[in-house]
């Protein structure tokens, strides 16, 4: 029968197509006997014309129709009219749910307010054994009271008849399809494997719909179908919390558990799912609701003629970020989340609504000679106000006390009165010295780069910070950081070592409450062997700042040269979540994870790191570490040649520093090229990087270890 506006079927008159899917075409139309209109959907010819699946049609369509759920649509009747099946249900009006996805994620509270519909009526379809299979936004509408309906129950699956509960185990009734049905960009992976499924299945697709709503994005990336499918089963999702830094933590975690691609591992049911959102809800609620002012300190921009002031701006916001923190009556963000938006393009309005503040802080930065002019000036992005702004045309050496002035205005701004004790807090400096401070910042700035002449420079720039002020503490950790590198990677010898360890030492003395001290005397104690100590020194500096990524990076490391591979790949997890757009982490865990036969793991975060190297080496293309590192990655998820090539890259840039000669043996041992492998590695070893625990324990050398080339390196480790 020929379909067409105007033409009955039964009682039923057809109005006009409102929608057309793989499953079949609906149609508005009016139900004349009782004078109302539906939606009348016609099933596909496959469906239609073979008896055996339009009986588990019906059969399935008459356990959707018992469900009388408030945010699933009711299905009316199963209807056959001069051969021609369809079902009528009704018509419900408002947006499908793809068009509340937007750039960054919708709201906190209209998050939660359709996630929880949306689980609720999943979670009530399974309690009846039945599963959706399509679940995805299209199949979602909307009210303008946020109010869903899900929609389309047209691959759902009855998976046991008579059961009022969902088992546990796979379904003996449950078939396979002779071919995939749904829609792949939502499907799991035991779909896409056209495998049997069960209620897990709409788990995961509810997983990507909420991360999409939380974040805007697709979990899984591809320039194509067919390349979401093969993310779908290979990859590991995308982090939502790079991509939305407002969100829950703890929303993070939840969503890559709906994600899992085992479903043994994968959140059990609609129910638990429900409850951890409830909880999210209750620890942290909006900031609307909220009587404590919050505030985020963006990095200054450098307008100075030769933008080489990069190191001051990030210093400058820092210390005014540490000077807020001091104040108990504001909510200031961590430095991580806020410095995610340096040099992005994005709207004040829109950096308040994903990190959640009221306020944003935003300055600028011209140096020349001894002479700063600093400009500052604290906004409400959702309204669009200034609240305060000042400029600072001052010396050098009046730094503090502008940061001290634009910390108090801010309280004196958002009207919170400061205790003596809070201004005396406020008064306290790092150093009375501003070239020492000076000094400092610029050492950091080059420790970070981690080449041996960045090193180099780091270890001159400390020197003369503490040189200039003997009691300026977190140089001195500086120092410790710098000696420790020296010893690990260039010169193995004890008056390295020693150096490192007088140097964490003072820092601590100075300085016992410090996270960064306590972090770099841990490290010191590491290279010495002293394994309580460096363990203890670690975790003070974590109690004392939880946020302090050298704290957890380092201590993964630790834990890795000690082979406690479980605790080094947590620990690099917790670096990773401090800092989400360090490339090291995800590298190293990487092969921590292959170690421990975590396959999946090992594929996703090696993924995320060449992916943070590739973001990272745009702006940064000589940078040789983040070369070998990206290239040690490529080469170990198979793309050997452009592996390779990064390494030939990082080689021309630094041919004779330690550590990257012993990463190109790492990458020519993956790479199947053992003669390459065993020249680079020698040579790292002559140029002073002899830490036996590295080609102990580092399975990347494994193909090696039988050579005598090798075998004989090993003796001259001692």
């Amino acid at each position: 029968m020929i379909i067409t506006a105007g033409c009955t079927l039964g009682h039923y008159s057809l109005i006009e197509k409102i929608g057309e899917g793989g499953m079949g075409v609906i149609w508005k139309a009016r139900d004349l006997k009782l004078d109302r209109d539906v939606a009348v959907k016609f099933l596909p010819d496959r469906i239609s014309q073979d008896p055996t699946r339009q009986a588990l049609f019906e059969r399935e369509a008459k356990a959707v129709a018992a469900l009388h759920h408030p945010n699933i649509i009711t299905i009316f009747s199963v209807e056959n009219v001069d051969e021609t099946v369809f079902f009528t249900m009704e018509l419900v009006t408002g947006n499908p749910l793809s068009e509340f996805i937007v750039p960054g994620g919708v709201s906190e509270e209209i998050f939660f307010k359709i996630a929880l519909q949306l689980v609720n009526a999943v979670g009530a379809a399974h309690e009846r054994g039945i599963i959706h299979r399509d679940l995805k936004p299209q199949n979602i509408m909307v009210d303008q009271s946020e109010n869903i309906r899900i929609l389309d129950f047209g691959l759902a699956r009855f998976l046991e008849p008579g059961s009022t509960t969902i088992p546990a185990e796979e379904m003996e009734t449950a078939t396979v399809e002779p071919a995939f049905f749904g829609t792949v960009c939502y499907a799991s992976p035991e779909q896409l494997r056209n495998e049997v499924v069960d209620h897990r299945a709409d788990l995961f697709s509810l997983g990507i719909i909420l991360f999409e709503l939380a974040t805007g994005k697709h979990p899984f990336e591809g320039k194509s179908v067919a390349d979401v499918m093969a993310s779908i089963l290979k990859d590991e999702p995308l982090s939502a919390l790079i991509i939305n830094p407002a969100l829950p933590s703890r929303l993070d975690a939840i969503l890559r558990h709906c994600l899992e691609k085992d479903r043994r591992h994968r959140i059990s049911s609609s129910l638990n799912l429900k409850e951890e959102l409830q909880q999210i809800q209750q620890e942290e609620p909006l900031p609307a609701v909220s009587d404590v002012p919050s505030v985020a300190v963006l990095p200054f921009v450098d307008l100075s003629r030769e933008k080489d002031q990069g190191y001051f701006c990030e210093g400058m916001a820092e210390e005014i970020i540490n000077a807020l923190t001091k104040i108990h009556g504001l909510r200031v963000t961590s430095r991580t989340s806020s410095f995610l938006f340096k040099d992005q393009p994005v709207e004040p309005k829109e950096i308040g609504r994903r990190l959640r503040v009221e306020n944003l802080l935003e300055g600028s930065v011209r140096k020349a000679g001894n002479r700063l002019r600093i400009t500052a000036q604290l906004i409400d992005p959702q309204r669009g106000f200034q609240l305060w702004s000042e400029s600072f045309d001052r010396e050098m050496m009046d730094i503090f006390e502008i940061q001290d002035e634009i910390a108090e205005s801010i309280a004196g701004a958002l009207k919170i009165t400061l205790s003596p004790q809070e201004k005396g807090a406020l008064l306290q400096t790092p150093t009375q010295f501003v070239q020492a401070y000076d000094y400092y910042l610029r050492g950091r700035s080059f420790y970070t780069r981690y080449g041996k002449m960045d090193i180099e420079f780091a270890l001159q720039l400390f020197a003369r910070a503490t040189e200039i002020d003997p009691g300026y503490a977190l140089a001195y950790a500086g120092l410790a950081d710098c000696w420790s590198y020296v010893f690990l990677y260039a010169e193995r010898k004890d008056s390295i070592r020693r150096q490192a360890e007088r140097a964490g030492r003072r820092a601590i003395e100075l300085a016992p409450d410090s996270a960064q001290a306590q972090a770099s005397y841990a490290l010191a104690m590491s290279i010495s062997g002293r394994t309580k100590e460096a363990e203890l020194g670690f975790e003070e500096a974590i109690r004392l700042d939880p946020e302090l990524f050298e704290a957890w990076y380092f201590y993964a490391r630790h834990a890795f040269v000690s082979g406690q591979l479980e605790k080094a790949a947590g620990f690099y997890g917790e670096a990773m979540r401090v800092r989400p757009d360090d490339f090291q982490s995800p590298l190293l865990v990487g092969q921590i994870f292959e170690d421990l036969g975590s396959e999946e793991e090992a594929t996703a975060n090696r993924r995320r790191g060449v992916a943070l190297v590739a973001d990272h080496l745009e702006l940064h293309p000589d940078d040789a570490r983040a070369l070998y590192m990206g290239a040690n990655g490529l080469v170990a998820l198979g793309e050997i040649d452009k592996g390779l090539e990064w390494a030939r890259q990082a080689r021309k840039i630094e041919p004779d520093e330690p550590m990257l000669l012993y990463n190109l043996g790492c990458i020519y041992s993956l790479a199947g090229e053992p003669e390459e492998a065993l020249d680079c590695l020698e040579r790292a070893v002559e140029l002073g990087l002899t830490q036996k625990g590295w080609y102990e324990n580092d399975s990347n050398l494994d193909p090696l270890r039988d050579l005598p080339r090798f075998k004989a390196l090993m003796q001259k480790l001692g």
